[in-house]
Order: structure tokens, then C-alpha cells, then sequence
């Protein structure tokens, strides 16, 4: 009873080291994988977001189905290759979307606009008006001096 407890120890202890030093064996194809999302799914995202026309590409409510469409694609042609969703392609390709597409929106996804004209107006006007009436109190203090000491 303890030999096979040993040897059973001793098999586990191999498995286990072999999970962690062998490499994952997977059939995925790394390139032949980025090629197709480079054909399926790119080509048909470029087509939407011009059609979207670029004035709108910082909408997230306009630029939402296109981007679902082309995260579902990615993760099609994974399961389509035998491919684990995500991974470091798809990652990368990501990124390369949004340096092209989103580098200039803002973090919130809304569009970049001014504020009304009811916010700007005291934040600008306020600071200028206590810079003048300052100003005006110290040039008429130091006209003003006698008995002040």
C-alpha cells in the first residue's frame, strides 16, 4: 500500500513539473490566426467606421455596434482556429484600433465639447473682477497711509 502511494506521489510530482516546464501545446497558429482577423474582421470594421464618418468615431453610443461586431469577429475566428480568446494577438490588435481610430478621444468616450456659456462666463469673469479689485485696494492703501500705523 505505501509503494503504490509512493509511485502515485512520485507520477503526480512529474505531472506537475511538466505542466509547469513544458510549453502549452495548442493548435493555434499564431500568424495564420492575425491574418484572418486582419481580413475578416478589419476589413469589414474599416468599411463601418468610414461609413460612420470620422466627426463620430468618439461616440461611444455610434461606434458601440461596430466595436461589438468586431470583438465577436476576434473571438469567431479564435474558436473557428482553435485559438484561446484573448490572447496576445488579439491584445495587440486592439491596441493598434484604438491608436488609429480613438487616440483622440477622451477617457470618458463622450465627445470633447465646450462648456455653456452659463459656466464659462463666472469662472473667467470672477477671477478677472478680484484681480481688479485688488489691484484698486492696494494702489488706494498706499495713497491712503496716514494713521494705519
Amino acid at each position: 500500500m505505501a509503494v503504490k502511494s509512493t509511485v502515485l506521489l512520485k507520477a503526480g510530482l512529474v505531472l506537475l513539473m511538466a505542466a509547469k516546464v513544458l510549453p502549452s501545446v495548442s493548435s493555434c497558429d499564431k500568424g495564420s490566426y492575425e491574418m484572418m482577423i486582419s481580413i475578416s474582421c478589419l476589413t469589414l470594421f474599416h468599411e463601418d467606421m468610414a461609413a460612420l464618418g470620422q466627426h463620430l468615431w468618439c461616440s461611444w453610443p455610434d461606434t458601440l455596434k461596430t466595436y461589438e461586431e468586431l470583438t465577436n469577429c476576434t473571438y469567431q475566428e479564435a474558436l473557428k482556429m482553435d485559438c484561446f480568446w484573448p490572447n496576445q494577438v488579439v491584445d495587440h490588435f486592439f491596441m493598434e484600433i484604438h491608436q488609429i481610430y480613438f487616440h483622440d478621444c477622451a477617457l470618458t468616450g463622450r465627445l470633447p465639447h465646450e462648456p455653456p456659456m452659463s459656466i464659462l462666463v463666472p469662472f473667467i469673469a470672477v477671477p478677472v473682477m478680484i484681480t481688479l479689485l485688488m489691484t484698486a485696494l492696494v494702489v488706494w492703501r498706499s495713497k491712503h497711509t496716514e494713521g494705519v500705523l
